[in-house]
C-alpha cells in the first residue's frame, strides 16, 4: 500500500505543479494571441472555464473508474493533458487556446479518481490522514508551479505550456509503469447516461445520509473560495502590501497549509473522530475570518497564518465521513461529485464574492470575510443530525 501510495501522491503534486505552472502567464498569452492590451471578459471567461470542465467531467470521470478501474482512467487524463499542453503551446489564435483550455479541464478532472484510488487502498480510520497527505502534496505542488511558471514565462511565454506537457508525460509513465490498479471493475457495456454528469450528482441525492455531509461540503468550499478570491485585493487595500509582501504571504499561507494538512488533520482525526476534526476545523476558520476582518497590521494577518491552515483539516476529514458512507464500490463516483461541486463553487462563488467585496470595501473591507463565517452556521445541521451518529445506510443503485 506504501509503494502504490507513495506513487499516487507524487502523481498529485505533479499533476498540481502542471496547473500552477501555466497561471502566471495567462494574462500575457491571452494579450499576445488576441492582440489587444484590454483582457475584458476573456480573461474571467478563460479562468472560468477550467472550472465547468471539471464540474462537467468529474463526475463522469469517477463513474468510469468505478466501472472499469481506476488505473486506465487515470493513465487516459494524464495522457490526454500532456498532449493538451502541447495543443496550448502551440495555439495559433484566441479560440483555440478556449478549447485547449476546455481540454485541460476535462483532463484536469483526474483528481477526483486520485481520490478514489486513496479511498480504495486506505483503512477506514486513516483515511482523513491519506486524504491530508493528498492535500498537501497538492498544495506543495501549486507552490513550486506558478514560481517556476513564472520564470519560465519571462524566457518565452509558451514555455510553461511545454514544461507542464514534459510533467504530465513524465505523470503518465509513473503511473503506467508503477501505478497497480487498486479497484476491479465491473466492466460491461457503457450506456449513454454514464456520461450525465448529473448523473452521479442524482445519486448523490437519493442517499440521505450524504445530504448533510454533501451540504457541509459546499459550504467549506465556498467558504474556501472567499480568501482565493479577495486576498490579494484585501492585502493591497487593507495592508497596503506590495506584489513581494503578497507572493511571501502566498507562499507563507500555503506552506502551512501544507504542514497542518500532512501532520494535524491525520491524528487529530484519528485520537478524536472525524466529527470532531471537522468541528475544530470549522470553529478555527471561522475564528481566523473574524479576526482577519478586524485586523489593522500586515504583520497580524501573518500571525493569523496557523489558525487559518487548523481550519484546513476539517475538509479531509469531511472527505473522510464521506467516503465511509459512500462505501467501496462508490468510490469513484463520489469523488467525481466533491470534484464536481468543487467546481461550480469555483465558478460561482468568485463571483459573487467579488461583487461583496467591491460593493463593500469603502466602508468595511472585511464584510466578506465575516459573511464567511457566518456561512459555517449552515453546517450544524451535520453536528445534530442522527441519521450521521447510525451506521451508514446502504448504497444502492440509482
Amino acid at each position: 500500500m506504501k509503494k502504490a501510495l507513495g506513487v499516487i501522491l507524487t502523481t498529485v503534486a505533479l499533476d498540481a505543479m502542471g496547473v500552477g505552472l501555466v497561471l502566471p502567464i495567462i494574462p500575457r498569452l491571452l494579450r499576445e494571441v488576441g492582440h489587444t492590451s484590454e483582457l475584458g471578459w476573456r480573461f474571467g471567461a478563460f479562468l472560468a472555464l477550467y472550472a465547468l470542465m471539471q464540474f462537467v467531467c468529474a463526475p463522469v470521470l469517477g463513474a468510469l473508474s468505478d466501472r472499469f478501474g481506476r488505473r486506465p482512467v487515470l493513465l487516459v487524463s494524464l495522457g490526454g493533458a500532456a498532449i493538451d499542453y502541447l495543443f496550448l503551446a502551440l495555439a495559433p489564435s484566441f479560440w483555440w487556446l478556449f478549447a485547449g483550455r476546455a481540454i485541460a479541464g476535462m483532463t484536469g478532472a483526474s483528481g477526483a479518481v486520485a481520490s478514489a484510488y486513496i479511498a480504495d487502498i486506505t483503512p477506514g480510520d486513516q483515511l482523513t490522514r491519506q486524504f491530508g497527505y493528498m492535500s498537501a502534496c497538492f498544495g506543495l505542488g501549486f507552490i513550486a508551479g506558478p514560481v517556476i511558471g513564472g520564470l519560465l514565462g519571462d524566457v518565452w511565454v509558451r514555455a510553461p505550456f511545454l514544461a507542464a506537457a514534459a510533467l504530465n508525460g513524465l505523470n503518465f509513465l509513473v503511473a503506467l509503469l508503477v501505478l497497480p490498479e487498486s479497484h476491479k471493475g465491473r466492466g460491461g457495456k457503457v450506456e449513454v447516461s454514464t456520461f450525465n454528469p448529473l448523473g452521479p450528482l442524482r445519486w448523490a441525492l437519493a442517499f440521505p445520509a450524504l445530504l448533510p455531509l454533501l451540504a457541509t461540503f459546499l459550504v467549506l468550499a465556498v467558504v474556501g473560495d472567499i480568501g482565493g478570491t479577495v486576498w490579494v485585493l484585501y492585502g493591497e487595500d487593507k495592508f497596503a502590501w506590495n506584489g513581494l509582501m503578497i507572493g511571501i504571504s502566498l507562499a507563507g499561507f500555503g506552506l502551512f497549509h501544507a504542514l497542518a494538512q500532512a501532520f494535524v488533520a491525520g491524528p487529530v482525526s484519528e485520537r478524536w473522530g472525524e466529527r470532531r476534526a471537522l468541528a475544530i476545523g470549522i470553529v478555527a476558520d471561522t475564528l481566523a475570518y473574524v479576526a482577519i476582518a478586524f485586523v489593522t497590521r500586515g504583520w497580524m494577518a501573518f500571525l493569523l497564518f496557523p489558525v487559518f491552515c487548523l481550519g484546513g483539516i476539517g475538509g479531509p476529514a469531511l472527505q473522510s465521513l464521506l467516503s465511509f458512507r459512500a462505501g467501496e464500490a462508490h468510490q469513484g463516483r463520489l469523488q467525481g461529485v466533491l470534484a464536481s461541486m468543487t467546481g461550480v463553487s469555483s465558478v460561482i462563488a468568485p463571483l459573487l464574492i467579488s461583487q461583496v467585496y467591491f460593493a463593500s470595501r469603502g466602508a468595511f473591507p472585511g464584510l466578506v470575510w465575516l459573511g464567511g463565517a457566518a456561512l459555517y452556521l449552515l453546517c450544524l445541521p451535520v453536528f445534530f443530525s442522527r441519521a450521521l451518529r447510525r451506521a451508514p445506510d446502504k448504497v444502492v443503485e440509482v
